[in-house]
C-alpha cells in the first residue's frame, strides 16, 4: 500500500523532530501493539534548534519511526520558531488529515510554555474543524472527513488529566526511542552549547514524570492527556474499577 493510500488510525501532530518521543511514545508503542496504525507528523525540521543540524535531526528522526514501529512520518516544512495559526498551517494540516483518516490526533496542550507547542495545538483543533467541511480546501484534492478525536498531551502540571495511559511495558522502548536523538541530549563530550533539553538529568526527569503520572492511577508509569470534549462511556464499572491510586 503506498503512503497516498495508507488509513492510520492515529497520528501524533508535534512541533518538533523530538517533541512527539518525548511526550507520547509510550502511547504510540501500546497502540501499535494493540495492533492500530500509527504516525507522527512533525510540524517543522527543527532548524533552530541550538544543537544538531537539520540533515542530523532528519536521520534521528527516522531511526526514532523505526524504534516506536510508526507506519509513517512526515514533515510538514513549516518555519521553526515560527510556527503561527495561520491558513498555510491549518491547509497542511487539513491535508493530512483528510488524506490519512486518522480516529485521532494526539497533539500538545495550548497552554505549553513553548510557543511553537501552543500553536500546533491550536492548528490541529481548528484543522480537525476545517477538515469536515465539503467546501474548504478543494484544492487539495482530499474529500472532507468526519472529525477526529483530539487528546492533547500534557506539560503542565496545573491542567488536571482528563485521563492517564498506562504505559508501565514501554518506559524502556519509550526512551530508547528519545535517545535516537543523540544530538539533542546529554553527551559529555560535545561541545555545543548547553541547553534545557542536554543537562546531564533531564532524561532522567522525563522518566520520573511517567512514574509520577503512573502513580496517579496505581501503575509503574503513564502519560497524562487532556480532552476537551466530553467522552463517551458506555461502562461505567468498567471505567471506574480499573487500578488507580485511591490516596489522591
Amino acid at each position: 500500500m503506498s503512503d497516498s493510500q495508507l488509513q492510520l488510525d492515529a497520528i501524533a501532530i508535534f512541533s518538533h523532530p523530538d517533541d512527539a518521543e518525548l511526550s507520547v511514545a509510550g502511547t504510540l508503542l501500546k497502540l501499535k501493539q494493540f495492533g492500530y496504525r500509527t504516525a507522527v507528523v512533525d510540524m517543522t525540521r527543527g532548524e533552530m534548534g541550538t544543537r544538531g543540524t537539520m540533515e542530523i535531526r532528519a536521520a534521528e528522526a527516522e531511526a526514532a519511526a523505526a524504534a516506536m514501529k510508526l507506519d509513517l512520518r512526515l514533515n510538514l516544512d513549516q518555519p521553526d520558531g515560527h510556527v503561527w495559526l495561520n491558513e498555510k498551517s491549518r491547509t497542511a494540516v487539513v491535508r493530512i488529515i483528510r488524506q490519512y483518516q486518522p480516529k485521532i490526533l494526539l497533539t500538545t496542550h495550548w497552554d505549553d510554555p513553548h510557543p511553537d507547542h501552543g500553536n500546533t495545538a491550536r492548528i490541529v483543533r481548528e484543522a480537525a474543524r476545517l477538515a469536515t467541511m465539503l467546501r474548504y480546501d478543494r484544492e487539495g484534492g482530499y474529500p472532507a472527513v468526519k472529525m477526529p478525536a483530539i487528546m492533547h498531551s500534557l506539560y503542565s502540571r496545573l491542567v488536571v488529566p482528563s485521563f492517564i495511559v498506562d504505559v508501565s511495558d514501554f518506559v524502556e522502548a519509550k526512551m530508547q526511542a528519545i535517545k535516537t536523538h543523540a544530538s539533542q541530549f546529554y553527551d559529555a563530550e560535545s561541545h555545543e552549547p548547553e541547553t534545557r533539553i542536554s543537562e546531564a538529568g533531564f532524561l532522567e526527569q522525563i522518566e520520573f514524570r511517567m512514574r509520577y503520572y503512573g502513580s496517579m492511577i496505581g501503575v509503574a508509569a503513564g502519560e497524562a492527556f487532556y480532552v476537551r470534549e466530553a467522552l463517551n462511556v458506555s461502562d461505567p464499572i468498567e471505567l471506574l474499577t480499573q487500578p488507580m491510586n485511591i490516596y489522591s
